[in-house]
């Protein structure tokens, strides 16, 4: 039988992991890290919506997500 550990604690509300920016957060062993600068280039996601082509732009957001998955811990690495 299998035991977990509830983070939320049954609230109703659910629950919040990292109050602030500042705070750090890590996942399967991962050492926890920072919130990721906020970079509007690449959040700009208009540019992404309205394209019909995968250009450098794509690349750049695609690559922003692979990065913080990766300082999370979430996304795999050899």
């Amino acid at each position: 039988m299998a035991t977990y550990e509830r983070l939320d604690y049954g609230s109703a509300d659910g629950c919040q992991i990292g109050g602030a920016a500042a705070d750090l957060i890590g996942f399967y062993g991962k050492v926890p890290v920072v919130q990721r600068t906020f970079v509007a280039s690449l959040h700009n996601t208009s540019a992404i919506a309205t394209s019909t082509d995968f250009t450098a732009a794509h690349l750049a957001v695609v690559q922003e997500i692979q990065n913080t998955l990766r300082g999370l811990g979430i996304w795999a690495t050899a």
